[in-house]
């Protein structure tokens, strides 16, 4: 029998990462454009079936929180195999529900291995590659964007045919499954040595607690304007449905174009500048878009602007956290909970507003929140904090 390797070639496993997080990205993606097929399955109406984004970032959160301690305890490349393949079994499901409660159970346990999928990878790839792993964090986060790309080309290639959601997501199982039976057969980077690098240079709590902070606003900003610039879109008096979509597909192209500049950006510039440099860009931006919304280039330049400063701030994020502690997998779920929990918050507390106070709320609260973001990092980096104690 084969002893697994202590030390894993950083470079194969890498690949492994990345392939895992265009499963991630594609299983992630895939909900919303078979949206109207599922609540058609289910006889539910369009309001009932979106409970589904609700009960999957709930399971997504008990996720992140749970999983972890376990990457601190036991060999990661098992429980991201058995999160695959358990990922892969439940999009096999899905088209075959035909009760909401059904599907509702589905996604929560879709929710669930998400999230220790995504704090997994996240943790691991650190372990790996140590203190040069921002281009590869860089990098890992563009794979995502390349999941998220390939499930809506898989919907369009089959959609109008009959059984089209069984050869939807039998066709991202197909690929999560593969993904996860490779997985065991690359080494494991080592938790007993991740512990020992902990103890070397433990976490300082409010240093934590500062970056989750930074965490819940800026994902909820993040996730606040993807979510809601189609709708902001609509309210403008030039503006029409088809300008609306392709304002909201520029936003989105401009983080993916952002994350693949970002590689080599992080190359040359530490995260703590990549960051100063992310929330100016998109606070300017944001201005942009408020100050001249009466005029469409400037908000196409807005848009563009923003998605593109954002796409790379969360994994230098987690870089700068790096930078600073053991990313231990405990410490790394509480980022992703902060996370979660601003996806969750944030956009909904845009959609209470935006009826009363008008389409404007939406970047006024995105503002707000990134603007929250910016001066808890200047406090993180200006807080003295030799004299407290470290229990993370």
């Amino acid at each position: 029998m084969q002893i697994e390797q202590r030390h894993p070639n950083p470079y194969t496993t890498t690949a492994i990462y990345y392939l895992s997080f265009i499963c991630l990205g594609a299983a992630t993606a895939v909900l919303g454009p078979t949206l109207q097929g599922l609540a058609k399955n289910t006889n539910s109406s369009l309001a009932q079936i979106s409970s589904l984004f609700l009960v999957v970032s709930f399971g997504y959160l008990l996720g992140s929180f749970a999983s972890g301690r376990v990457y601190d305890r036991v060999k990661g490349h098992p429980v991201l195999s058995l999160s695959l393949l358990i990922l892969g079994g439940m999009m096999v499901i899905v088209p075959l529900a035909q009760a909401l409660l059904f599907l509702q159970i589905i996604f929560f346990i879709i929710g669930l291995v998400e999230g220790c999928l995504d704090v997994g990878v996240n943790t691991l790839i650190v372990w790996v590659h140590g203190d040069r792993v921002p281009p590869f964090m860089n990098g890992l986060h563009a794979f995502y964007g390349i999941g998220t790309t390939t499930a809506p080309l898989i919907v369009a290639a089959v959609l109008g045919r009959a059984g089209f959601l069984n050869s939807i997501y039998s066709s991202v199982a197909i690929i999560i499954a593969l993904v996860g039976v490779a997985m065991p057969f690359f080494p494991s980077p080592s938790h007993i040595q991740a512990r020992q690098q902990a103890e070397a240079r433990p976490a300082i709590p409010i240093q934590v607690l500062l970056l989750t902070i930074i965490f819940f606003s800026f994902t909820g900003a993040e996730l606040g304007f993807g979510g809601w610039i189609y709708t902001y879109t609509t309210f403008q008096s030039y503006a029409n449905p088809s300008m609306a979509a392709s304002v909201n597909a520029a936003f989105w192209g401009a983080l993916t174009v952002g994350r693949l500049v970002s590689i080599p950006l992080s190359l040359k510039l530490k995260p703590k500048t990549m960051l100063w440099i992310n929330f100016c860009g998109i606070t300017i931006s944001l201005l942009v878009i408020l100050f001249f919304s009466s005029n469409a280039t400037y908000l196409w330049l807005g848009t563009i602007g923003t998605g593109f400063f954002m796409a790379s701030t969360f994994p230098t994020l987690l870089n700068d956290a790096q930078s600073r502690m053991h990313m231990s997998g405990k410490v790394t779920s509480i980022f992703f909970v902060g996370s979660s929990l601003g996806s969750m918050v944030i956009p909904w507390v845009m959609g209470q507003l935006i009826v009363p106070y008008g389409a404007q709320v939406v970047m006024l609260t995105i503002l707000s929140s990134i603007l929250l973001a910016s001066i808890t990092f200047y406090i993180l980096n200006s807080q003295q904090h030799t004299s407290l104690s470290p229990t993370l």
